[in-house]
């Protein structure tokens, strides 16, 4: 599944996208056209399940707390200080949406 934030789908301060296939979390951003990948090999999410994510996110970066407890971060590289766009993507089914 792919969850992004940003300005818009050719700007994305984050890309959030768990790949079942690699055993690996990859978050990247996006202006015009895709920065380097960020790997974590976290994974802690299996198909299926249900989960909770948190996603903090601040002029510095985006902390992004898994299901399991462990916190990864990532950079502002566009240097955004507010967020317009949201979409999730291939197979996340969102039940509740909170923004503090």
């Amino acid at each position: 599944f792919v969850i992004n934030l940003g300005q818009g789908s050719e700007q994305l301060n984050l890309h959030f996208n768990p790949r079942f296939s690699d055993s690996t979390i990859v978050c990247n951003s996006r202006d015009g056209s895709w920065g380097q990948e960020q790997r974590e090999g976290h994974m802690c999410f299996s198909p299926g399940s249900e989960v909770k994510i948190t996603v903090t996110f601040g002029n510095d970066g985006f902390e992004v707390k898994l299901p399991d407890g462990h916190q990864l971060t990532f950079p502002n590289r566009l240097g955004h200080s507010h967020l317009s766009y949201l979409s999730v993507l291939d197979g996340l089914s969102v039940s509740s949406f909170k923004i503090d």
